[in-house]
């Protein structure tokens, strides 16, 4: 895995790493809450796109789908035909 983007220069990332490192561990969980967070919306935003007739149930399911897989959803859901 490439831990520099493509659009940041080594400088600049070994910068941010080193802030990085000085937040608590506190702040590093709150921060990695949020990110999920903003990832899980994405991803709704994403499915009410591809899916407007959904409602709030498939559309909670189907965020669950793509973030867990096939085979976990399956075993969560065993009877749901998606």
């Amino acid at each position: 895995m490439k831990l520099i983007p493509a659009d940041t220069t080594i400088e600049a990332a070994r910068i941010q790493f080193e802030i990085l490192q000085r937040l608590t561990p506190e702040v590093r969980v709150k921060m990695a809450f949020e990110m999920s967070d903003y990832l899980r919306s994405i991803v709704e935003a994403g499915v009410r796109l591809r899916h407007p007739d959904y409602d709030k149930d498939e559309i909670k399911k189907e965020v669950l789908r793509l973030m867990v897989g096939n085979r976990l959803f399956k075993q969560i859901y065993p009877d749901n035909e998606k």
